[in-house]
């Protein structure tokens, strides 16, 4: 079987993309079926993520919508039968919820279905993977986290401090994402996830997200930007570390028609997790943030080509293209 042939027969689903302005047209060229996407700026308040939230809801309610929302496991396989994209509506922080947990309610009534109770930063609910200081869960964070796995809302730890992320990972009664993160004891960064971290979310029952963005796998040769190659050897490293049932994909990359633009969210905002030096060597525009031949989701059945070349057993390929993630998505989110 070739590797057009299995993306097209698979479950494809990225476990993160940071940003969606709508545009399809690399999705299908790759041949994504369904998508985490962030909402909403990474520092949005409740405001802003209403105002995004009803936006979402609205481009999706017209009879010739190409995105469909994901509320439950079944709408995962029924929007790829349909020929639309899913769309899983997720947060990288809950500061929208400042300190009313009972706006975690009203937000998976509206359909949200993936948060990360931090991001680089502190916020109410606990550290990112940037505090020095590496404080826990608060006591706020703690009671979050029960709501969470009451309500069937999936928790990704991605850019949440070491701390928090093992306090959460302690608390927990569903399973724990790490939607888009690499392996930190092949690449020594914050943003990546030591062995004990990566463990224990499988030992959740989770899915671990390899990404394909370039700080997170690069070695530091500043003549060298990161390739598929570097990927596959943080994908089979995780992959032997936890188990080929825990493993998918979370690339990072945005989806839009105007790269320039969204390049900005980024740029602006210091979201380079203080990898700023891989950028002064390679470029700071969205293509050159993201390993070599896979950059973009239209190019991400290069990957699927490479594995199988390296001899993946094609069942294998399907859970890391996708099935591992719907399988516990729809554990934690029922239907």
């Amino acid at each position: 079987m070739t590797a057009a042939e299995l993306q097209n027969r698979a479950l494809v689903i990225d476990g993160l993309s940071y940003h969606s302005d709508g545009y399809t047209g690399d999705l299908r060229a790759g041949g994504i079926n369904a998508l985490n996407v962030t909402l909403n700026h990474f520092e949005a308040d409740f405001t802003e993520s209403c105002e995004k939230i009803a936006g979402w809801l609205a481009y999706m309610a017209v009879p010739d919508a190409e995105w469909a929302p994901i509320r439950q496991a079944s709408d995962l396989a029924a929007a790829k039968d349909a020929g639309k994209i899913g769309l899983i509506m997720g947060w990288q922080n809950m500061r929208p919820v400042a300190d009313d947990l009972d706006r975690i309610h009203l937000f998976h009534q509206l359909g949200v279905r993936v948060m990360q109770p931090t991001y680089n930063y502190r916020n109410f609910m606990g550290d990112g993977n940037l505090e020095t200081e590496d404080a826990g869960l608060s006591i706020l964070g703690r009671d979050a986290v029960g709501i969470l796995n009451e309500l069937g809302i999936a928790i990704d730890i991605s850019h949440v401090g070491d701390h928090t992320s093992r306090d959460i990972l302690a608390l927990s009664t569903q399973p724990v994402l790490a939607t888009h993160v690499d392996a930190r004891a092949l690449t020594p960064l914050a943003r990546n996830k030591d062995d004990d971290i990566l463990r224990a979310v499988a030992n959740s029952g989770g899915v671990i997200g390899v990404s394909v963005y370039g700080p997170m796998l690069w070695d530091g040769d500043r003549n060298r930007r990161p390739s598929i190659d570097d990927f596959i050897r943080h994908l089979d490293y995780i992959t032997e570390l936890v188990g080929i049932e825990h493993v998918g994909f979370g690339t990072d990359i945005p989806v839009s028609n105007d790269l320039r633009r969204t390049a900005q969210i980024a740029v602006n905002r210091r979201l380079w997790s203080g990898i700023s030096d891989y950028g002064d060597c390679f470029g700071h525009d969205i293509p050159a943030r993201y390993a070599a031949g896979a950059n973009n989701h239209s190019k991400l059945p290069n990957i699927t080509a490479a594995l199988l070349e390296r001899g993946w057993a094609e069942a294998d390929i399907e859970a890391y293209l996708g099935a591992n993630f719907a399988r516990v998505l729809g554990e934690i989110w029922g239907g």
